[in-house]
């Protein structure tokens, strides 16, 4: 087994949008290291953008921020969803407020599109505050 990744460094005050990564070792080797889990909870917590795909609700559940939401996901990841309260959605992508997900690589030409949109809002909008 590989080693952990480290955060270190990254702070989530340095940063507008939070992309996830899909695949099943990159989720998963994520949700087993609480630096981690706080950093993505923290773009929770302040409403910041997230974008998700595949396996990458897991971290999602992880951090205790599926409850209540519509999240699309690999269909094994179901089960997990609903238990963690999330509504699981089988579509090529959801988006449920300042979250987008979607479900495998076939998805990932809507997921970008939604993607882009949503984190081009928060870059929009931090211009016209400046």
């Amino acid at each position: 087994m590989s080693a952990p990744i480290q955060l270190i460094r990254a702070r989530s005050q340095d940063f507008d949008v939070l992309p996830l990564p899909g695949g099943v070792i990159n989720p998963d080797s994520l949700r087993i290291q609480p630096k981690a889990i706080d950093f993505i909870k923290a773009f929770f917590d302040a409403g910041k953008p997230v974008a998700s795909i595949c396996h990458g609700p897991w971290t999602i559940i992880e951090a205790g921020a599926a409850r209540r939401r519509r999240i699309a996901s690999w269909p094994s990841l179901k089960s997990d969803l609903k238990n963690a309260g999330a509504e699981w959605v089988d579509q090529e992508v959801v988006v449920d407020g300042n979250l987008v997900t979607s479900r495998k690589p076939d998805d990932i030409p809507a997921f970008n599109r939604e993607m882009i949109a949503m984190f081009s809002r928060v870059r929009t909008q931090a211009r016209s505050v400046a």
